[in-house]
């Protein structure tokens, strides 16, 4: 059967349970009620997109409707998640028209000038255009020998407690951390339900997960999500920390928080995927090198309407630079773009003169965050200095002072 023959659909609240059963089984995963439960308030029907097969359900996007973090500010971005193709109906297109269908429509709504995903696999996303914008450190390390500077007078105090008995401790520490950390998404009370909820079927034999938190002269400024999972070897206890998310809006609660994460009784390792490359913590220990990060790629942005995008963000240093866009799958981006702007406004309009820079839309993908300079875009040939001396003018503007980074997996 060919792709033509099977029609894009959009779904109803009553598909939820059938494409979140889908999706389980493309990623090898068993639902758990109460995880499916939390997940329903989530979910967004009219941006839900399927294809059938007869009655059978073989493809699935989602979009959600949410802000992003980005250099400056916020902005509404189309997260999409949810994507997948049925083993039985791969290498019939159905993912390129369900990504080009979604597009367009995301495009077509004028809500969203880009949108953002995680990709399960990174070859996948780069021909739809969306670019690497964030990475991350996926820790795995030993803590046995690490050492962070000793506490001080008046540091503060800490505390255990369940994680959903302090969400609006937790949410308000975050978004006054977020406003300052591209890449970050905004969380209403459904979203903070979605990222505390802890069945036991996901916990892998570790503890259920447990908050620590920093209270500071004006109440609690940082928190830490873990859970531990006792092990023992011959050599005795050899229990491993999981930390999800270490959040703080002041050092001293950062530090207080990270030296009894490392410190737990019988634990000697710990995990941690999402941590930001400028991690403090890497600055703070005595031998980081133990902490084992590898670098690994976190959060991938499509740029959907480049004059909307550009000029949503704002930019380290003054800039004013032609670029010429090529789109193949949005035409309404393909042409040349006078960008001006600097640390407080933007804008982007149509320009009629001589190009300074050459790009793709996934170079704008990569560049939006602040994560990669145009001249590292440069040397991979996809972005062309077309006025000499253009990348050194307008190279430090992309950057930021903070890092993008990436608290969750939606």
């Amino acid at each position: 059967m060919t792709t033509s023959a099977l029609a894009i659909e959009t779904a109803t609240a009553d598909d939820f349970d059938e494409m979140n059963g889908f999706l389980g089984s493309l990623f090898h995963q068993t639902l758990d009620t109460e995880a499916q439960e939390v997940e329903r308030p989530i979910f967004e029907p009219e941006r839900a997109l399927q294809i059938r097969d007869g009655s059978d359900l073989v493809a699935t996007a989602i979009a959600f409707t949410r802000t992003l973090g980005v250099p400056g500010g916020d902005l509404a971005a189309a997260h999409v998640s949810m994507v997948g193709v049925a083993p039985t109906h791969r290498r019939r297109g159905l993912l390129t028209a369900m990504m080009h269908h979604q597009l367009r429509q995301i495009y077509d709504s004028r809500r969203e000038p880009v949108a953002v995903l995680w990709a399960s696999e990174g070859r996948i996303y780069p021909r739809f255009g969306y670019g690497l914008a964030s990475q991350r450190y996926h820790v795995s390390g030993e803590t046995t020998e690490l050492r962070l500077p000793a506490p001080t007078p008046g540091e503060g105090r800490l505390r255990l407690d369940r994680p959903t008995d302090r969400q609006a401790d937790l949410a308000r520490v975050y978004e006054r951390v977020r406003a300052d950390r591209p890449g970050w998404s905004a969380r209403d009370d459904r979203w903070w339900r979605y990222v505390l909820v802890d069945p036991q079927a996901h916990r892998g034999g570790a503890t259920e997960r447990r908050v620590v938190l920093h209270e500071g002269p004006d109440g609690v400024d940082g928190y830490g999500l873990f859970r531990t999972k006792a092990e023992w070897d011959d050599g005795g206890p050899n229990s491993l920390t999981t930390v999800d998310e270490v959040v703080a809006s002041t050092p001293a609660g950062y530090l207080a928080i990270w030296r009894m994460l490392l410190s737990l009784d019988l634990t000697r390792r710990l995990a941690w995927m999402r941590a930001a490359v400028d991690e403090p913590l890497l600055r703070l220990l005595d031998e980081p090198r133990r902490l084992n990060c590898r670098l690994v790629d976190a959060l991938w942005v499509r740029v959907v309407d480049v004059p909307a995008a550009l000029a949503a963000r704002r930019y380290a240093t003054d800039i004013d630079v032609v670029i010429e866009v090529t789109d193949h799958l949005l035409p309404e981006n393909t042409g040349r773009w006078r960008l001006r702007g600097g640390p407080t406004e933007a804008t982007c309009t149509p320009a009629s003169g001589p190009a300074d820079l050459a790009c793709d839309v996934r170079c704008l993908g990569e560049l939006f965050l602040g994560g990669v300079t145009p001249a590292a875009l440069a040397e991979t040939g996809r972005l062309r200095e077309l006025r000499p001396g253009a990348l050194t003018a307008t190279g430090p503007a992309f950057t930021w002072h903070r890092a993008p980074s990436a608290m969750e997996i939606f």
